[in-house]
């Protein structure tokens, strides 16, 4: 267990899945947490009531992070309530899978705009809170489908490669200010995205460990990414993904 007391964390993405595991286990370690989140509130809402139960303080705010000005916004607004900010992790993201031939405008600007668009939109919020008080840990839900592309995912698997680019980015630029960006790359993970995969396809019988991995696994490395444990990592992107990539 990483010792996150004193810390305030963001997750977005955070009602579901990766991201809302994640944020359990940052408020396990003593963080209090924001979690962002659109749609039906009850995995918000259920979030919040466990972190409550560990006595840690927890905030559910609605934010879509595609929308520049509300992700914004919705940092100020949770420095305001919780009085700091110390970790960032970038986990909200959709898909819309189609081959190229297939694939619309919209479908394209969608998956860009939530994955990479909003990602930099809370950056933004974030930056000058981090270099201000030189420190700060942001952490990116990237995927090895950014690593390595996959039929019927161009549009996730640029931004998701385009999130690594930034990652690194970012790296380079507040290093000096003694803030770390680094990134998780999950393969096939058991989340809402994924409810309805196959795990008998060539695709999951070609991971070396030969099964999908949980949420449990990928947020144990976006803990440690954003622990002092890993002070001196930055720009680095680890895949959590069974050797699929490998």
């Amino acid at each position: 267990m990483f010792n996150f007391t004193d810390k305030v964390a963001i997750v977005t993405g955070a009602s579901s899945g990766i991201g809302k595991q994640t944020a359990l286990q940052l408020a396990q370690g003593g963080a209090d947490v924001a979690i962002l989140f659109v749609g039906p509130r009850e995995g918000a809402d259920d979030a919040v009531a466990q972190i409550e139960a560990m006595g840690r303080k927890a905030v559910a705010y609605e934010c879509n992070v595609a929308d520049y000005d509300a992700a914004i916004a919705c940092v100020e607004e949770v420095k305001k309530e919780f009085g700091r900010v110390d970790i960032l992790v970038n986990n909200a993201g959709i898909t819309r899978d189609n081959l190229v031939l297939k694939m619309t405008e919209a479908d394209w600007d969608a998956v860009i705009d939530i994955n990479l668009k909003g990602a930099f939109n809370m950056i933004k919020g974030c930056y000058r809170i981090f270099t201000r008080q030189r420190s700060g840990r942001i952490v990116n839900t990237a995927s090895v489908s950014g690593i390595m592309g996959n039929p019927g995912q161009a549009n996730y698997s640029a931004s998701k490669a385009g999130l690594i680019g930034l990652t690194k980015t970012l790296a380079k630029e507040l290093a000096g200010r003694n803030v770390t960006c680094n990134a998780v790359a999950p393969g096939f993970i058991h989340t809402p995205m994924t409810v309805s995969f196959d795990e008998n396809t060539p695709l999951v019988q070609a991971i070396p460990l030969g099964k999908m991995g949980d949420p449990e696994d990928v947020a144990n490395a976006i803990c440690f990414l954003a622990s002092d444990e890993a002070k001196y990592i930055t720009g680095e992107v680890i895949r959590v993904d069974g050797g699929l990539a490998m």
